[in-house]
């Protein structure tokens, strides 16, 4: 069975999409039509932006879910048996199985984006990969914090794991993580604690947001962040995105279910490679390629 797999926010990359744009009639009319939806000209930030312009979340969210889903749909790619998507790529996913129109998931994406920029400002918070120490570790560690908020929130693969929090609890964390063996525990710069308890401002929102969208019954099952289970059903789809905000990205497991399911080929829609490298290292078997 053929996968479909969709990055979320770090893939972007200034330049991303303007080969399509400028090949694919396709591509060019979808692009435009993101302009029309968003209400600014976001194809000339990924065509010519700096990295800083980019990296905005209220950009960079919008920017990865366009390319993604544009270079599925331009190459009439969208046959896929099973999807699923990083975080943000989630929505892209669901476009690829038809549960949301381009417009309405593009919609959602920046909304999502803004109210997560929101909850960033109310608290100050950031992120921190943990490289080779194992799941279990990791979350013990997470848990003796008890005075500051820190969770494990990306599930990558086994030996790399994202924790999330407020910027002394990462800081704490880290040098927890160091002295129990890790191999790095290294602070990212992105704007907050994604896939933590200090998105709940986001996730209000995005519930909202999301009761007032139109869903389809999709053509094919996504497997989701926050239980890394399939599902066709729109009511458990609708709420498993509101809660993906504040809970974990169950990578690790979501691939091990779909490899379980039948899953051999994995086909990376979207700009960069990160997810081809993640599911080498869960399933070794899988075959994996650019879309």
């Amino acid at each position: 069975m053929i996968a479909f797999v969709f990055p979320g926010q770090g893939a972007q990359f200034t330049g991303m999409g303007k080969e399509l744009y400028d090949s694919n009639p396709l591509a060019k009319s979808l692009f435009e039509k993101a302009n029309d939806t968003l209400g600014f000209n976001i194809t000339e930030i990924m065509f010519s932006g700096s990295a800083e312009e980019l990296k905005q979340t209220r950009v960079t969210q919008p920017a990865v879910f366009i390319h993604s889903v544009v270079t599925a749909l331009a190459q009439n790619a969208l046959q896929p048996q099973m999807v699923a998507g990083h975080s943000l790529g989630e929505f892209s996913a669901l476009v690829a199985n038809k549960t949301l129109s381009f417009e309405d998931a593009l919609s959602l994406v920046y909304k999502r984006a803004i109210a997560m920029q929101r909850a960033c400002e109310i608290n100050p918070s950031t992120m921190a990969a943990i490289l080779g120490l194992d799941d279990a570790k990791v979350e013990e560690i997470c848990a003796s914090i008890t005075e500051e908020i820190v969770v494990a929130a990306n599930y990558n693969c086994p030996g790399q794991l994202v924790i999330s929090g407020s910027i002394k609890g990462i800081d704490i964390a880290c040098e927890k993580m160091k002295a129990a063996g890790a191999k790095r525990a290294l602070p990212l710069q992105v704007g907050g604690a994604f896939h933590s308890p200090l998105m709940e401002p986001a996730r209000e929102e995005l519930a909202a947001a999301i009761q007032a969208t139109k869903f389809n019954t999709p053509v094919c099952p996504v497997y989701q962040n926050v239980n890394a289970l399939p599902s066709t059903d729109v009511a458990v789809i609708k709420k498993n995105l509101v809660d993906q905000l504040t809970a974990p990205v169950r990578w690790t497991q979501l691939v091990q279910n779909m490899v379980k399911d039948g899953g051999q080929k994995f086909a990376e829609c979207g700009p960069g490679k990160v997810l081809q490298g993640l599911v080498k290292k869960i399933a070794p078997q899988a075959e994996v390629s650019s879309l």
